[in-house]
């Protein structure tokens, strides 16, 4: 009798459904690529208001890593490239290895946030409080590999739209075909036109409408694959 029991018990116990946890872990790697973007941006703008000598038609988000203080964007800048590349791999996840290529880039400009964020950017116009107004006469090793990272990561996270453009199409998700490809477009022409007139404010503002293009982009995408990924409860 106690035979019966078990084996009725053990039957009772395979025929509920369960909880996949492989499911939930992929939702809350997507999760961080629809909070990365709004961390990254909130925890800047704050220091932007609050740091003296910042300006906004003249620096972008990057400076703020130097002075006094600068330590909390460098951790800013290495929290979210982490929670981008968390991101890139929900996405491998759902998108599956047909679309690859979108996470491997999109995870290519997290690590460069990280790297970004070991090698700040030089101080630039009058910030931090004590800088020279203007364009710098020169560039310390630092300075040159944090502008050379962001160039390579910004390139990356217009490939990761321009690609995840394609990914979409053929699921069939023409909409986000057409946001992704537009964001890619945007990033891309923003940053590099941006950085050929960075001393002029339109240059700032350029980069800045990357910046924007791009987090937007991560949200849109993170969000569409969250809805989609599997039901961790079903």
């Amino acid at each position: 009798m106690p035979l019966n029991v078990s084996t009725s018990a053990t039957s009772g116990a395979a025929s509920t459904p369960g909880f996949d946890r492989g499911a939930a872990v992929t939702r809350s790697l997507l999760g961080y690529g629809v909070v990365a973007g709004p961390f990254y941006l909130t925890v800047g703008l704050v220091q932007a208001f609050v740091r003296d000598g910042f300006s906004f038609a003249r620096h972008p988000l990057s400076v703020l890593a130097n002075g006094p203080g600068g330590w909390v964007q460098t951790v800013n800048f290495a929290l979210t490239g982490v929670m981008v590349i968390a991101a890139a791999i929900g996405f491998a996840r759902v998108l599956g290895p047909k679309a690859r290529m979108t996470s491997w880039f999109l995870g290519a400009y997290g690590v460069g946030m990280i790297v970004a964020a070991l090698f700040p950017a030089d101080p630039v116009d009058g910030f931090p409080v004590g800088t020279p107004v203007g364009p710098p006469t020169s560039m310390s090793t630092t300075g040159m590999v944090h502008f050379s990272v962001g160039t390579l990561g910004f390139t990356a996270l217009g490939v990761s739209c321009l690609v995840a453009a394609r990914a979409m199409s053929r699921r069939g998700e023409r909409l986000l075909a057409r946001f992704s490809m537009a964001s890619g477009v945007g990033v891309l022409v923003a940053f590099f036109g941006g950085g050929a007139l960075s001393s002029l404010p339109i240059g700032i503002l350029g980069i800045w409408l990357a910046v924007i293009i791009g987090w937007a982009w991560l949200v849109v995408m993170s969000r569409h694959l969250y809805r989609v990924a599997p039901d961790p409860n079903c």
